[in-house]
């Protein structure tokens, strides 16, 4: 057995993963030490040079200390058929605001009907508000109501990278897709300063253009904490939550 009778003192990120996973799960320092560890981590991948191999063996680590097991994830490339549905997709919305009609509650690739009555509307939005504190509440709809220029401007970036099929290009799409019944934002943090945040409604989805590399996603879904390490090379897919 490895002697950790000063483990409470050290900075020696191995040493205390090591702890963590050797501890017994009602170990009372692992209240102190899990929240330690993360923090050490991400002040490593907050001031990392570019390249540094360590990035993503950090962001896994990460990763593993924040996952719970209640939150379903799917990790596949984004293929042929989505893209050329995404494609088709955002065509037709920039064709649809060259008519001068624009709605705040049209985002990404989901939109609202119309048809509901006002009570109707408040129930969906109460329901779809659930897990996220008032803070994260108002950073969603701040998020979401983008004007119609910023709109246009996000939604043709997003064609042309769609289009892109350079390998040598920097930047790379990420479509999430939320299946659950809240509204969430995607935090996708990479080395340094470089962090992207993506809100997606309840049963809807969106998509963002980011530079190639490795990132840390995280999320609250339903009151449930999500985080993986992701390397972006090329066109990808996350799928979260389950109706």
């Amino acid at each position: 057995m490895k002697d950790y009778s000063r483990i409470m003192g050290s900075t020696n990120v191995y040493e205390i993963e090591a702890f963590l996973r050797d501890a017994h799960p009602d170990d009372p320092k692992r209240i102190i030490l899990r929240p330690r560890l993360i923090k050490m981590l991400r002040e490593y991948i907050k001031n990392a040079k570019p390249g540094d191999q360590r990035v993503k063996e950090f962001q896994e680590k990460i990763s593993l200390l924040v996952k719970k097991g209640s939150t379903r994830i799917s990790f596949d490339e984004m293929n042929a058929k989505i893209k050329q549905a995404q494609i088709a997709k955002f065509q037709r919305e920039l064709a649809e605001k060259g008519t001068g009609t624009y709605t705040t509650k049209v985002y990404g690739t989901h939109s609202a009907t119309g048809s509901e009555s006002p009570k109707e509307q408040a129930s969906a939005e109460d329901i779809s508000s659930k897990g996220m504190s008032d803070e994260e509440n108002e950073e969603f709809k701040m998020l979401m109501s983008e004007n119609p220029v910023e709109h246009k401007n996000r939604t043709v970036k997003i064609l042309n990278s769609l289009f892109d099929n350079d390998p040598n290009s920097a930047e790379s799409i990420v479509m999430i897709t939320n299946k659950s019944k809240c509204n969430m934002i995607m935090r996708i943090e990479g080395v340094g300063y470089t962090k992207y945040r993506l809100p997606i409604p309840a049963n809807g989805d969106n998509t963002i253009v980011v530079k190639k590399g490795d990132y840390l996603f995280s999320a609250m879904v339903c009151g449930s904490q999500y985080s993986s390490q992701k390397t972006v090379q090329k066109a990808i897919m996350v799928s979260l939550g389950d109706n």
